[in-house]
């Protein structure tokens, strides 16, 4: 096991000293980190708790998952890995031209049946 934990449905009033004060029950705490939004600076919520061994993280997600703290149950889960940011030219974006393709592959349809195509028609023959 991952010696990672998410920590979520966390109070407002929730600190990181809390948190290191409860997991530390279950053994040695590494790390902790308080998620807070970048403009208010106020708790998102969330937090990564890290243990010294998967042992104790296994020992710590036992124990405190549905945990009572702040007036809520808090969820205790294993932190999975963070996924890259998507850039421009990753998956799903193409670099040819807006419109010559749809998503897929497919080459869109010309639209040239029915109706008023004035810059469609061709000139005089």
């Amino acid at each position: 096991m991952n010696s990672k934990l998410y920590v979520g449905n966390l109070a407002s009033s929730v600190s990181e000293a809390d948190l290191r004060v409860l997991f530390s029950q279950a053994g040695a705490v590494t790390a902790v980190e308080l998620m807070l939004d970048p403009t208010t600076g106020q708790s998102r919520g969330f937090a990564f708790v890290t243990m010294a061994s998967g042992e104790l993280a296994a020992t710590a997600l036992n124990d405190f998952h549905s945990y009572q703290l702040g007036g809520r149950h808090i969820t205790v889960t294993e932190a999975r890995p963070s996924q890259e940011p998507k850039g421009l030219m990753s998956e799903g974006f193409d670099s040819r031209p807006f419109g010559s393709f749809r998503a897929g592959g497919q080459q869109r349809e010309s639209r040239k049946q029915g109706g008023d195509h004035s810059r469609h028609r061709r000139r005089g023959g």
